[in-house]
């Protein structure tokens, strides 16, 4: 589990094929952990890249690696080219969870369709799958890209569901999402409590 609160910016500096490089097959990710302290992360452990819960191989002496099946690259963003990455560790008993529960499974990608300077902060309007628009709330939580952040104004629309989101200026700096352009795609994992008042509501009686 993860709070959505980015710890480092790491970055994808290798990207390998698995299994003899087979078209159907995974990458073998070295990443530069950027900052991350990895003295407590033994192989095995949980690491979020950009929302997507990683398990850890191997270390480095200035990172880790993981290996990514082609199931999630498909249905992922982020994870298959080299570039930098938020990264966060996987909560142990006792943390602080400075954002929301969140479970590193990302449910589907969204397209940016605004990211503009708005005052001192920045505006950004992701469009999401119809399918996850039951799930978003205003004042609700959502990930985007391993964020945890807050719904500022939800539509639904003919195509999906529009979301908007004010980030300040912190959130920009430690982030990746300091790098979105209209039109990219964006990893999005909903609140999970939501999902499971989703469930609970439609379960036949």
């Amino acid at each position: 589990m993860f709070t959505g609160i980015v710890a480092a910016v790491g970055r994808i500096e290798k990207i390998e094929p698995l299994a003899g490089g087979q078209a159907d097959a995974g990458v073998h990710l070295v990443i530069h952990a950027g900052g991350l302290d990895l003295s407590d992360v033994g192989l095995g452990d949980s690491i979020a890249i950009q929302g997507a819960c990683m398990t850890v191989v191997s270390k480095h002496a200035e990172g880790f690696a993981v290996d990514v099946s082609r199931e999630s690259l498909r249905l992922t963003m982020g994870l298959d080219v080299p570039g930098p990455v938020n990264l966060e560790k996987s909560l142990r008993v006792g943390d602080q969870i400075g954002g929301h529960i969140v479970s590193g499974h990302v449910d589907g990608l969204g397209e940016v369709v605004k990211f503009e300077p708005v005052g001192e902060s920045w505006e950004l309007i992701v469009q999401a799958p119809a399918s996850l628009g039951p799930f978003l709330a205003y004042k609700g939580s959502i990930t985007v890209n391993g964020v945890s952040l807050t719904v500022n104004r939800v539509e639904d629309l003919a195509g999906g569901t529009q979301f908007s989101i004010n980030l300040i200026p912190h959130t920009i700096a430690v982030t990746t999402l300091q790098y979105l352009k209209v039109g990219q795609k964006v990893n999005l994992e909903v609140d999970t409590i939501a999902r499971y008042v989703q469930r609970m509501l439609s379960f036949p009686r």
